[in-house]
């Protein structure tokens, strides 16, 4: 079934996006991340232009991640004091993330910058995951072999972050670190929702299990509830400031995010910490490296994007 998207300005199959919704927000249940670094792209990859498919992914995002936070809060699985310091960040940072996005739209190089940044930030980010993921389960499969607990290495990592001042008590994680890190970690991921149109989850996740040292399985929870108000805040400032949100193309995004995202977070809960680790870390290098072919193998794109934006 065609539809047209006003904002858009595209004729799309409707059932296509209930799909590209379901599959974005079973991945919201699985691992603790928004979608957004799946669904942009693919979004660019059917043909809806970048600056709609940013502002607009964010109302899917939205709802995949309140219906999989709700799941991991029934499970008691949600920190959210630390929720709480990462929202306070991440409201400050959707805000400068809204006006370097303004920035570069009105200089015609939003579409080329912002598929850079799914490049460099996919990429390094889930080589990271994936090489630490790799350790995990060897780390696993020696301690099954031994007959032992598998060793703790959270309580290793003692750096900077332990030594900071303003220190507080997150008693879900079971941590007492200052709230300074978490602070920058959510100005980090609102800048990136803004201008990505993603959640943060690919950045926010690794950052909290790998530098603050919080349990996986806290991690996911405590991270949908930073994403549903943070993107929430970044939607709303695009449709005010750029028109850019479309209406239709978000409801459907938004209903299969919602149906997909339930089964996510079933699935999610069976599966190890290590492989929810490993298998996130393969999607987001699959994404980077679709997106990195996208502009060597098909140069002309750059040409058009100076135009696209300068339209917008």
């Amino acid at each position: 079934m065609q539809i047209y998207l006003p904002i858009a300005e595209v004729s799309i199959n409707a059932y296509l996006l209930l799909g590209l919704g379901g599959i974005v927000g079973l991945l919201s249940g699985m691992f603790g991340v928004g979608g957004g670094f799946l669904m942009t792209p693919l979004l660019f990859f059917i043909g809806i232009p970048p600056a709609v498919a940013v502002a607009t992914g964010t109302t899917q995002i939205v709802a995949s991640s309140v219906s999989a936070f709700l799941a991991h809060l029934r499970r008691k699985t949600v920190d959210m004091r630390m929720g709480t310091v990462l929202l306070a960040g991440g409201m400050v940072g959707a805000g400068l993330g809204v006006l370097v996005f303004n920035i570069l739209k009105a200089l015609g190089q939003v579409d080329l910058l912002v598929t850079l940044f799914y490049v460099f930030f996919l990429g390094t980010i889930g080589t990271l995951m994936f090489i630490e993921s790799l350790r995990a389960i060897q780390r696993a499969r020696k301690a099954r072999k031994s007959g032992g607990p598998m060793p703790a290495t959270k309580r290793r990592h003692r750096n900077w972050v332990h030594v900071l001042p303003f220190k507080m008590r997150f008693r879900t994680s079971g941590l007492y670190i200052s709230v300074i890190p978490p602070l920058i970690i959510g100005v980090g991921v609102g800048i990136l929702t803004a201008i990505m149109g993603v959640g943060g989850g690919f950045i926010m996740v690794p950052a909290m299990i790998y530098l603050l040292g919080m349990p996986t399985k806290v991690v996911i929870g405590t991270s949908l509830f930073q994403i549903i108000y943070v993107t929430a805040f970044t939607m709303m400032l695009h449709a005010v400031t750029n028109q850019t949100v479309d209406v239709v193309l978000g409801v459907l995004l938004l209903l299969g995010g919602v149906i997909g995202a339930q089964f996510g977070a079933r699935i999610g809960v069976k599966l190890k910490a290590e492989q929810l680790r490993i298998l996130l870390a393969i999607l987001v290098l699959a994404v980077a490296g679709k997106l990195a072919l996208d502009l060597l193998l098909v140069p002309s794109e750059l040409y058009s994007i100076g135009e696209r934006g300068g339209q917008g």
